[in-house]
């Protein structure tokens, strides 16, 4: 999606509101102005985030900004704003930041603690489900239900719930488990899920309930204190891919090998940055993020990770669908308090399906809002017009009907609704299957929701007017939006498919993309002085490394280990060995190892393939492009930097 890469540009980030600041003319592109205020509370919210110290220097961050607004201005001036997709994606995402706003606190609060009290909690469970499209008729909405509600007696009857769960359950993973969803705490499952789970009795069938994905029954297993978040960290030796016992044996056997040498005393840390496969947490000495009961797609794992119970603690290698294991301990977190979660909870409250509550509180705030009329002659007029036809679901409005024709109601003197909504809105409501009548009455409380529905699509209308921090932020993803679509038309794929413009770039630019000498070379490590040593008069008679390590690895013990390959000089214990040429090194040490290596090969430092900086040279040749393309659009474009304003500006940040 676009918004991933639309925060590449800085000014993009989460604003920092400092209130109200000057406001005076900075600068003008073609007459049109932009504002000291702007440029200030983008500076500031930038300031502690940029890691290159040249755009915290004013002068610079100027250059930077007028750079943004100049690319803005190129896209406005293409039409890149008209564009439909354009439209759709900045509705879109307007429609999504505007749920932070529509909220009520008296909820909030009420869900925050909800959520609290479940959080210190967690449940297994299992289900059945029966799925129904959330706008399905009311035929099917039936049939599904009527469905559910026989498994329910079949349950009640006595009835395996899992022999029952794999015969009727339409959850496509039930053929796996049974049904079985594990242990889960607040926000795992969908609200109205969550909601049985955490109120039905242990052992018990909760009765039919309905989310998004249709009718669901619920059977408790069992209920326990949240375990919390633990951190951890692991080695992995990765299983075949292609189910080869000779290679998992392997796997079996390294990963054994790795956990006697940390029953040696090795260096857990150590291990996990020369031995792991887990090629994310390897390099941080196997180092996993936080995480607690059902964040990972491995139960095994959790449960090993959760049953350790001292710091420093070190599992028994075991086995998952990723590989083989050793996990160590570091530090085991509990629940936090409210005080310390509650922001955390209300944010993810605001992502939740719960959030539909606080949403729908709104209504009677807006209502006492704004002022808001209604024509009663004109609804009246509208229910003569409006039959049993409604509840067969075939009432169709009036195509000619000028009586009907008017405003229906007034928000805030400024809003007209026209009957004609109101028309259709009664028609889009006839799925409902609503059973109020007679049809006047009907109709009255249909306004009712019609009218709730203008006074909170009226409210979000002016957000902009209420919220400033909603205003600067829908300004900032407007633009940044085009500026997205600009630079992918003029920059990005410019960059990614201009062959001969790219490989001009690389060959008048290959002192930039440089191999270091490299060395072709087997690493030998231990911890044993004497074992290192024996190790390399085995290298200088031309042993083989399997050889070496069937020699000096006795008795189930695991006295040395090794890795092959081509590393430039500067790779890990290379720059330890001093004018390094083929054959066998002296003994060095670093980190409590000693190692030797064997140099098989040399090459010489050279200018790589292409092929081999690709990446690199598509993305220096992208900067190369837009820093040329920027002095372009100086020229296209009439620029007057108010000078005065801007040293006023300086000083004024300065000062702080």
């Amino acid at each position: 999606m676009k918004i991933y890469r639309l925060f590449v540009f800085i000014f993009l980030l989460v604003p920092c509101f400092l209130g109200a600041q000057s406001k005076e003319i900075l600068f003008t592109i073609d007459a049109h102005p932009y504002y000291t205020d702007e440029f200030i509370r983008v500076y500031n919210k930038n300031l502690d985030l940029v890691k290159d110290d040249s755009q915290k220097d004013l002068d610079a961050y100027l250059e930077l900004f007028l750079g943004y607004k100049l690319k803005v201005a190129k896209a406005y001036k293409m039409g890149l704003q008209n564009a439909s997709a354009y439209q759709s994606e900045l509705k879109s995402y307007r429609n999504q930041l505007s749920k932070n706003y529509l909220n009520d606190s008296k909820v909030t609060n009420e869900l925050i603690e909800e959520a609290y009290e479940r959080m210190t909690k967690e449940v297994k469970a299992s289900h059945i489900l029966i799925l129904v499209d959330e706008g399905a008729s009311p035929e099917d909405t039936l049939k599904a239900f009527q469905k559910i509600k026989d498994i329910k007696n079949r349950l009640d009857a006595g009835e395996d719930f899992v022999k029952v769960a794999r015969q009727f359950s339409e959850d496509p993973s039930v053929k796996e488990n049974n049904g079985d969803l594990g242990y889960f705490s607040a926000f795992r499952m969908v609200y109205p899920f969550e909601n049985a789970a955490f109120t039905t009795n242990i052992g018990s069938v909760s009765n039919p309930f309905r989310s998004r994905f249709g009718y669901h029954l619920v059977k408790v297993i069992d209920k326990r204190v949240n375990r919390g978040e633990v951190t951890v960290s692991h080695i992995m030796v990765a299983k075949s891919q292609n189910s080869d016992t000779e290679l998992d044996n392997k796997s079996r056997q390294r990963i054994e090998e790795i956990y006697q040498k940390i029953n040696q005393g090795e260096v857990f840390e150590s291990l996990a940055q020369q031995f792991s496969e887990d090629k994310a947490s390897a390099p941080k000495g196997g180092l996993l993020q936080r995480f607690g009961s059902g964040q990972l797609s491995s139960e095994v794992f959790e449960n090993v990770a959760f049953s350790l119970e001292n710091p420093g603690a070190v599992s028994k290698p075991f086995e998952t669908s990723f590989g083989w294991h050793v996990v160590k301990l570091i530090e085991k977190h509990p629940v936090p308090s409210l005080k310390e979660i509650k922001s955390e909870l209300e944010e993810k409250i605001r992502k939740d399906e719960r959030s539909l509550l606080i949403t729908n509180s709104l209504a009677k705030k807006v209502r006492e809002k704004y002022l808001h009329t209604k024509d009663v002659k004109l609804i009246v007029k509208i229910k003569s017009v409006v039959n049993d036809e409604f509840y067969t679901q075939t009432w169709v409005v009036p195509e000619k009907a000028e009586a009907l024709e008017g405003t229906i109601l007034t928000i805030n003197k400024d809003r007209k609704v026209a009957a004609r909504l109101f028309l259709d809105f009664i028609a889009s409501k006839q799925k409902s299957n609503s059973k109020i009548k007679p049809v006047a009455k009907l109709v009255d409380a249909l306004f009712e929701k019609f009218t709730d529905e203008q006074l909170i699509a009226y409210y979000n209308d002016h957000l902009e007017d209420e919220f400033s921090e909603f205003k600067y932020v829908m300004d900032e993803y407007r633009d940044g939006l085009l500026l997205f679509d600009l630079m992918e038309k003029e920059i990005w794929n410019r960059a990614k498919n201009d062959t001969v413009g790219l490989k001009e770039y690389f060959h008048e630019n290959s002192k930039l993309y440089q191999w270091k000498k490299r060395y072709d070379v087997d690493i030998l490590s231990s911890t044993d002085l004497k074992i290192i040593e024996k190790a390399q008069k085995f290298l200088k008679k031309g042993k083989s490394l399997a050889y070496i390590k069937e020699q000096l690895n006795e008795e189930g013990k695991i006295n040395i280990m090794s890795k092959s390959g081509m590393y430039e000089e500067d790779y890990d214990v290379l720059p330890q060995f001093n004018n390094l040429s083929k054959g066998v090194t002296a003994v060095a040490s670093k980190g409590g190892y000693y190692f030797v290596v064997n140099v098989k090969d040399e090459k010489p430092a050279e200018t790589k393939e292409l092929e081999e900086c690709k990446g690199k040279v598509i993305s220096d040749y992208q900067q190369f492009l837009e820093d040329n393309w920027i002095n372009e659009l100086k020229k296209e474009f009439t620029i007057k930097v108010n000078r005065d304003v801007f040293e006023n500006a300086k000083r004024q940040l300065q000062s702080k």
